[in-house]
Protein backbone atom coordinates (compact mmCIF):
# COMPACT_ATOMS: atom_id res chain seq x y z
CA UNK A 1 0.00 0.00 0.00
CA UNK A 2 1.51 3.48 -0.65
CA UNK A 3 0.33 5.41 2.00
CA UNK A 4 1.14 2.48 4.88
CA UNK A 5 4.07 3.95 7.15
CA UNK A 6 5.08 0.01 7.65
CA UNK A 7 5.14 -0.20 3.84
CA UNK A 8 7.45 2.26 3.78
CA UNK A 9 10.03 1.23 6.22
CA UNK A 10 9.87 -1.89 4.24
CA UNK A 11 10.82 -0.31 1.07
CA UNK A 12 13.38 1.66 3.02
CA UNK A 13 11.42 5.14 2.41
CA UNK A 14 11.37 6.10 6.05
CA UNK A 15 14.51 5.03 8.75
CA UNK A 16 13.30 2.48 11.83
CA UNK A 17 16.36 1.83 13.32
CA UNK A 18 15.84 -1.59 12.13
CA UNK A 19 16.78 -4.61 14.91
CA UNK A 20 16.30 -7.66 12.56
CA UNK A 21 15.29 -8.18 8.63
CA UNK A 22 15.06 -11.06 6.54
CA UNK A 23 13.09 -12.12 3.44
CA UNK A 24 9.36 -12.22 5.32
CA UNK A 25 9.77 -9.89 8.57
CA UNK A 26 11.31 -6.71 9.63
CA UNK A 27 11.98 -6.19 13.22
CA UNK A 28 12.45 -2.10 14.66
CA UNK A 29 12.01 -0.38 18.39
CA UNK A 30 8.46 1.50 18.73
CA UNK A 31 8.53 5.10 18.56
CA UNK A 32 6.17 5.89 21.57
CA UNK A 33 7.28 2.78 23.31
CA UNK A 34 5.07 1.67 26.12
CA UNK A 35 7.40 -0.44 27.61
CA UNK A 36 11.35 -0.34 28.83
CA UNK A 37 11.53 -2.66 25.54
CA UNK A 38 9.09 -2.20 23.21
CA UNK A 39 9.99 -3.69 19.53
CA UNK A 40 7.23 -4.33 16.48
CA UNK A 41 7.66 -7.08 14.42
CA UNK A 42 5.92 -7.43 10.83
CA UNK A 43 5.52 -9.30 7.87
CA UNK A 44 7.25 -7.23 4.78
CA UNK A 45 4.04 -8.07 2.57
CA UNK A 46 1.19 -6.04 3.59
CA UNK A 47 -1.68 -8.05 5.39
CA UNK A 48 -3.89 -5.07 7.21
CA UNK A 49 -4.43 -7.11 10.92
CA UNK A 50 -5.01 -10.53 12.31
CA UNK A 51 -8.78 -10.14 10.56
CA UNK A 52 -7.43 -10.31 7.47
CA UNK A 53 -5.02 -13.51 8.20
CA UNK A 54 -6.04 -16.79 5.95
CA UNK A 55 -4.79 -19.96 6.08
CA UNK A 56 -1.88 -19.24 3.99
CA UNK A 57 -0.55 -16.74 6.49
CA UNK A 58 0.65 -19.67 9.18
CA UNK A 59 3.97 -19.26 8.00
CA UNK A 60 4.54 -15.72 8.66
CA UNK A 61 2.53 -15.43 11.48
CA UNK A 62 5.03 -18.55 12.89
CA UNK A 63 8.11 -16.13 11.74
CA UNK A 64 7.02 -13.30 13.80
CA UNK A 65 6.25 -15.06 16.91
CA UNK A 66 10.03 -16.64 16.39
CA UNK A 67 11.39 -13.29 15.84
CA UNK A 68 10.32 -11.95 18.64
CA UNK A 69 11.59 -14.74 20.62
CA UNK A 70 15.00 -14.66 19.17
CA UNK A 71 15.15 -10.82 20.31
CA UNK A 72 13.79 -11.07 23.33
CA UNK A 73 16.29 -13.18 24.05
CA UNK A 74 19.24 -11.00 22.52
CA UNK A 75 17.81 -8.71 24.93
CA UNK A 76 18.13 -10.42 28.01
CA UNK A 77 14.73 -10.40 28.69
CA UNK A 78 13.29 -13.09 31.65
CA UNK A 79 9.36 -12.35 31.02
CA UNK A 80 7.51 -10.46 28.12
CA UNK A 81 4.77 -9.70 26.14
CA UNK A 82 3.74 -10.18 22.71
CA UNK A 83 0.46 -8.28 21.46
CA UNK A 84 -1.53 -8.19 18.66
CA UNK A 85 -4.23 -5.06 18.41
CA UNK A 86 -7.03 -5.44 16.14
CA UNK A 87 -8.61 -2.79 14.61
CA UNK A 88 -9.27 0.62 16.08
CA UNK A 89 -11.31 -0.87 19.01
CA UNK A 90 -8.70 -3.35 20.01
CA UNK A 91 -5.93 -0.44 19.67
CA UNK A 92 -4.62 -0.98 16.21
CA UNK A 93 -3.55 2.32 15.04
CA UNK A 94 -1.36 1.52 12.05
CA UNK A 95 -3.71 -0.92 8.74
CA UNK A 96 -0.33 -3.26 8.64
CA UNK A 97 -0.50 -6.36 10.45
CA UNK A 98 2.29 -5.92 13.55
CA UNK A 99 3.49 -7.67 17.07
CA UNK A 100 4.44 -5.48 19.65
CA UNK A 101 7.09 -7.30 21.65
CA UNK A 102 7.13 -5.49 25.81
CA UNK A 103 9.42 -5.86 28.24
CA UNK A 104 12.37 -4.99 30.49
CA UNK A 105 10.37 -3.88 32.77
CA UNK A 106 12.67 -5.11 35.98
CA UNK A 107 15.32 -3.26 33.95
CA UNK A 108 14.55 -0.01 35.63
CA UNK A 109 17.45 1.78 34.80
CA UNK A 110 18.33 3.42 38.16
CA UNK A 111 18.29 0.00 39.69
CA UNK A 112 15.01 0.77 41.85
CA UNK A 113 12.60 -2.30 42.18
CA UNK A 114 9.42 -1.97 39.79
CA UNK A 115 6.26 -2.86 41.66
CA UNK A 116 5.38 -6.06 40.56
CA UNK A 117 8.67 -7.48 41.67
CA UNK A 118 8.01 -6.78 45.41
CA UNK A 119 5.28 -9.23 44.31
CA UNK A 120 7.41 -12.60 45.49
CA UNK A 121 8.51 -11.67 48.87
Amino acid sequence: MADCVFCKIVKKEIPAGILYEDDTVVAFKDIKPSAPVHYLIMPKAHIESVGHLESNHAEVISKLIFTAKKLAEDAGLKGYKLVFNVGREGGQIIDHLHLHLLGGWSKKEDGERLPHQDLDK
